[in-house]
């Protein structure tokens, strides 16, 4: 592994290249090795009992971790600046094994109004079968945080949120739940640890899904959560080994690592060219409302800067002619494709209503502002300026039906 060549912190992608990994321990190979392996041996019986007992570390059996996996959880929850991590087999695994360990019959969960469109039917057709109960509140409104917080177990958020990017004030809303004796965990899926690091703002929990910005080539699906050591590993042994099953393959974990290579790099770009396109749609007389924390003049851009380092890769937005005109301005685009998913090198563009977030009903997306005129465009690696072009094409294809 490299040794930095003084005391001064080493940047995310040095880290995220060199972290955890000496070559000369693997006969010199550059890249990390793949262990296809499910189970393991042990020198001795006795050994095999420590390991089990966790009074020597080891590798049991793949379910549990296996030494791929291994480094790459080192290296996330170094990005993030958390004690420890734990890679499963997808954001909604990550999620799932979490809360399972953490909530039983009889606590309660606090949540944003504005989730992920299969976090928010977790909570609501998924642990209240279960006698947990959930509240969905403004996190915006932190005096209706304060309120709810009380006797709660866990407070979770996004920031930003899907599919709309309200920015929810991290330290504030994990001051709360700290002060109410609740633990907090921030869905950090959509800022990554480049721009936004929510275990030094206060957050006892962040997860991810890393099939998006994390593993960044729209080929893989895996999850992340980071925190204390003691609660990883208790989220490894019952939410991860039985609760679950949601495990990691280890050819997915070593093409997180590939990603995380990059990650800085792509994250920069992805949010110089989003910031590209909201400039232009902010401009555009057809845009009847606009989301892009980096964007000044954004409601949400204070916070949003306070916390984070750039405005990200994603921008939801509305036309003037409603829906209609949303359908026709996706239909009219080129390079983007009309996809879910965020975080890839292409850029895609979704209607959150109708596809990601169809989870929630009407009522109740009308109820928690999810517009059914409201699109997310996730903002690729493509240049910047054909992704311009590109949009500014679609608008004039359809200017008569987003004519103020």
């Amino acid at each position: 592994m490299m040794k930095p060549r003084s005391n001064k912190r080493q940047g995310p992608s040095t880290r995220a290249i060199h972290l955890g990994y000496d070559p000369a321990s693997e006969n010199g190979a550059l890249t990390p090795p793949v262990y296809m392996t499910s189970t393991y041996a042990f020198e001795s019986v006795e050994q095999g009992a420590e390991i089990f007992e966790g009074k020597r570390e080891g590798y049991i059996y793949g379910r549990t971790k296996n030494p791929t996996q291994g480094l790459l959880e080192e290296r996330i929850a170094d990005l993030e600046g958390a004690e420890a991590g734990l890679v499963v087999s997808s954001g909604m695994g990550a999620i799932s094994a979490t809360l399972w360990t953490l909530l039983k019959a009889g606590d309660r969960i606090v949540a944003d109004k504005i989730l992920y469109g299969n976090t928010f039917a977790l909570l609501t057709k998924g642990l209240s079968k279960f006698g947990v109960g959930v509240d969905l509140v403004d996190f915006k409104d932190h005096d209706a945080v304060a309120r709810a917080a009380p006797g709660a177990r866990v407070l979770y958020f996004e920031t930003p949120a899907n599919p709309n990017l309200r920015v929810i004030d991290i330290a504030t809303v994990t001051g709360i739940a700290r002060r109410a004796g609740a633990v907090s965990i921030v869905d950090n899926t959509f800022a990554t640890p480049i721009l936004q690091r929510p275990i030094e703002l206060g957050a006892d929990l962040v997860v991810h899904s890393a099939t998006k910005y994390l593993g960044g080539h729209g080929d893989l699906l895996a999850g992340v959560a980071v925190g204390k050591a003691d609660v990883i590993h208790e989220i490894r042994m019952n939410g991860l080994r039985y609760l679950t099953g949601a495990v990691v393959a280890p050819l997915t974990a070593f093409l997180v690592l590939r990603g995380l290579k990059t990650l800085e790099l792509r994250v920069r770009q992805h949010s110089h060219s989003a910031l590209a396109i909201a400039q232009l749609l902010a401009e555009h007389p057809g845009i009847a409302s606009l989301a892009y924390p980096g964007l000044p003049g954004s409601p949400d851009h204070a916070v949003a800067m306070g916390q984070m380092s750039a405005g990200g890769g994603l921008v939801a937005f509305e036309l003037k002619g409603g829906y209609a005109a949303g359908v026709a301005f996706m239909n009219a685009l080129g390079i983007a494709s009309r996809a879910v998913s965020l975080g890839d090198a292409e850029t895609l563009v979704q209607h959150p209503a109708s596809m990601t977030h169809a989870t929630y009903g009407a009522e109740e997306r009308a109820r928690h502002g999810i517009s059914d005129s409201l699109i997310r465009m996730s903002v690729g690696l493509e240049n910047t300026e054909d992704l311009i072009d590109d949009v500014e094409a679609a608008l004039g294809a359809i200017s008569g039906k987003v004519s103020p």
